[in-house]
């Protein structure tokens, strides 16, 4: 009998991080950081898991939208989904009705990217490998056939990308046994949440550079004499050899970017990340030009595949954040890997969130062992929150994420996480707390 998706459950999840500010930022001073978590079951009793990261109120809406889309993956042939899910992830964002919700942005959008997501997991769970080695063992044929190049033609071709992989073929056994040995580098944001008291954040920082990191990220946005303050204190308790990005999430226009970023010039930021709004590619390439040195970063709140490309072609961007839910899912993130090596340009992930370290991890491997090749000015982000909820974990040393091992995407939650911070009855919520 052909094996074929039996069910597919969404569940609201959320974790109460707000009490104690962890994740706050200019934008966001209270995050509940939220999913909408989806688990695929086959006829067979397989299972692919995937997620798309909230923070908090709203999280019913996504919960619907990746349930109306449902009905497109229950009854398919497993065999048929595993083998191209680059044909689901196509009819997902393509359908006539949906798409006019989007298109390719939003709820929706990331609805699709989940369950595109939750079948690469279960792709890779019947191969016995984790995604990012999934991956990369696959032909260079087999990769370039993943990705909808209609909207990308004018900058990257489907020869131009194979040329690309085919390119990286050489050394990748090398890579992969180095990233097996000494892992990817890593930067923390744990100090540098807006929240934090002044002590709270030297300390951490402290704490950060014993632990290996040579680059760490404060949030700003929120009162220019505060953000002058904290990064005198960061960068006194780092000392002059290490990193220290900032990131305004968005909370700038143009002009108010430029000239906060100059009152901070001082300190030397590695980066800003989200100077300004994620849809406003002019404005990021403004403020490129006007701070050089300092690097621009952009990338967790871009809506697909063509922003990443007009971002690029417009030389706004020094830094390309890739996010594993944002956009639609595995297949449009390997689009946007790339377009980032054609332009020349590194990836740095974003991983803010929750379960966002645990697969975007996979991503930045898998670029580095069969696409870019390079751990140039390249770090994934690293949060040290609600690790503990996931059957596979990040694990980092000395600075470093260690390549994990079991067969997935890494997105699996314990099934006493998933009951305990259920929305609005688990037990963790059963004091009324919002």
């Amino acid at each position: 009998m052909t094996e074929r998706v039996s069910s597919v459950d969404v569940h609201d999840i959320r974790f109460p991080t707000s009490r104690d500010r962890d994740g706050s930022d200019a934008m966001n001073p209270f995050p509940d950081y939220s999913a909408a978590y989806i688990v695929l079951r086959t006829t067979a009793g397989a299972e692919g898991h995937g997620l798309v990261f909230t923070v908090g109120r709203g999280t019913e809406i996504q919960v619907a939208a990746v349930r109306s889309l449902a009905s497109m993956v229950l009854g398919q042939p497993v065999a048929e989904l595993v083998a191209d899910p680059g044909a689901l992830a196509r009819r997902l964002v393509g359908d006539s009705q949906i798409r006019w919700l989007g298109p390719e942005k939003g709820v929706v959008h990331m609805a699709a990217g989940g369950l595109v997501n939750a079948v690469w997991d279960l792709a890779a769970r019947r191969a016995g490998k984790p995604l990012w080695k999934h991956l990369a063992d696959l032909s260079p044929e087999q990769l370039v056939a993943q990705i909808d190049f209609r909207y990308l033609r004018d900058a990257l071709t489907e020869d131009e990308a194979l040329d690309l992989v085919t390119r990286a073929a050489d050394g990748r056994a090398e890579r992969e046994r180095l990233l097996r040995a000494e892992g990817y580098p890593a930067y923390t944001t744990t100090p540098g949440w807006l929240g934090y008291d002044d002590e709270k954040l030297a300390r951490l920082c402290v704490e950060a550079v014993e632990s290996g990191f040579e680059l760490i990220k404060l949030k700003v946005g929120g009162d220019l004499a505060d953000d002058v303050r904290r990064m005198d204190i960061a960068r006194r308790a780092v000392g002059p050899k290490i990193g220290i990005a900032v990131d305004a999430n968005q909370v700038w226009g143009v002009p108010d970017a430029i000239a906060w970023m100059r009152e901070l010039r001082a300190f030397n930021p590695y980066w800003i990340e989200e100077p300004t709004s994620p849809d406003d590619v002019l404005g990021h390439a403004a403020i490129r030009a006007a701070l050089a040195p300092i690097r621009v970063a952009t990338g967790e709140h871009t809506h697909n595949a063509v922003m990443f490309k007009q971002l690029l072609q417009a030389g706004a961007v020094d830094v390309v954040q890739i996010d594993a839910c944002r956009v639609g899912g595995v297949n449009e993130n390997l689009a946007i890997l790339l377009l980032a090596a054609k332009f020349g340009v590194p990836v740095c992930p974003h991983a803010g969130g929750v379960g966002l370290c645990e697969m975007v991890r996979h991503l930045a491997m898998f670029d580095f062992v069969a696409v870019s090749g390079s751990l140039d000015n390249r770090y994934i982000e690293y949060v040290d929150h609600l690790h503990e909820h996931f059957v596979d974990p990040v694990r980092v040393q000395r600075g470093r994420y260690l390549a994990p091992t079991a067969p997935g995407m890494s997105a699996e939650l314990h099934p006493a996480s998933r009951d305990a911070y259920r929305f609005p009855d688990g037990p963790e919520w059963a004091d009324g707390q919002r």
